[in-house]
């Protein structure tokens, strides 16, 4: 499912015309982002939690030659779904 899909769906269950359901998820998705940005742990109950996940600084290896190279620390988006959120994907799908 893309962007233009969601859209479509939050339409039909929602009653909404596309171009206010879709300013609905782009607000949605805007908001998720900006939190996450700024350090805040965005839960969202029965569905998930996003969250910053810091990457400590390590040595890998160069893939083109095999020479050792220092990778720095970074800071990255995490998602952890809730337990809810995994058993309905693995009963098949998201039904209801």
């Amino acid at each position: 499912m893309n962007r233009a899909a969601l859209i479509t769906a939050v339409a039909e269950s929602t009653g909404l015309t596309s171009t206010q359901a879709g300013e609905a998820v782009v607000a949605t998705l805007d908001a998720i982002a900006r939190g996450v940005a700024d350090g805040e742990t965005v839960a969202l109950a029965g569905f998930g939690t996003f969250e910053q996940r810091h990457r400590a600084a390590r040595t890998g290896r160069n893939p083109q030659t095999g020479e050792p190279m220092e990778i720095a620390a970074s800071v990255t988006p995490g998602f952890k779904p809730a337990a809810a959120f995994r058993r309905r994907v693995a009963e098949g799908g998201l039904q209801g």
